[in-house]
């Protein structure tokens, strides 16, 4: 279970205080799938870099499968986050000279992380890009690099997957497909949560955040 207690993060830009999330307080259940929505600004992205323990809030704490996130150290957390947490961006992440393959097995110059070649096959033939993996991203369709980020993320075996408009580049096919991996994730027992715009994902979702100038407008 993801517990969200009062977190509020602040910074400064210029001179104005800018405040990406206000007091908010949300509780995510093991194998839910939830979308977050709200306009430009409304503090999506925020949320999810605070999920991912990548961004520390000014106030406030977040529990993560029983584990404070905010208490343990940084390498701690970044231990935890490279074995708990799958992360899918919209712009994939992928370094350009190296192919796929090679990307997925970085993952492996973590600490306390070791994947085997055979065991992003299984992942990349489940996700249909098996004979892709020895493609650089150049030669790769978005829905391709996508489906590459997806096997990243998932390699681990990741209880929670935070998407950030994962489907943002893609056509409403390879959209489609992204959506129906991740809800595969969540049947098998992995919690999703995911940053949107669009509606394609809604009937995948087991409810919706929305988001409102950094506070939570409704969940339904």
């Amino acid at each position: 279970m993801i517990s969200i207690q009062k977190i509020t993060k602040s910074y400064t830009a210029g001179q104005n205080q800018v405040t990406a999330l206000d007091s908010i307080d949300l509780t995510i259940a093991i194998s839910e799938f939830v979308l977050v929505k709200g306009e430009s600004g409304s503090g999506k992205s925020t949320l999810l870099f605070v999920l991912g323990g990548m961004l520390k809030p000014s106030s406030g704490g977040i529990v993560v499968n029983k584990r404070d996130l905010f208490s343990l150290s940084e390498k701690e957390r970044a231990i935890y986050r490279a074995k708990e947490i799958g992360f899918v961006f919209q712009s994939y992440h992928l370094l350009p000279y190296l192919n796929a393959m090679d990307n997925i097995l970085l993952l492996n110059k973590l600490d306390n992380i070791a994947i085997s070649k055979e065991e992003v096959i299984l992942i990349a033939e489940e996700l249909g890009i098996k004979d892709r993996l020895y493609h650089k991203p150049s030669e790769l369709s978005a829905g391709e690099k996508q489906r590459v980020a997806l096997v990243r993320a998932m390699i681990t075996k990741p209880s929670i997957i935070l998407a950030d408009e994962p489907t943002g580049n893609l056509d409403e096919k390879n959209t489609v497909e992204v959506l129906h991996y991740l809800k595969k994730f969540q049947d098998n027992g992995g919690t999703v949560v995911m940053v949107t715009h669009g509606n394609l994902a809604d009937s995948y979702a087991t409810r919706t955040v929305n988001l409102h100038k950094g506070k939570i407008k409704n969940k339904s």
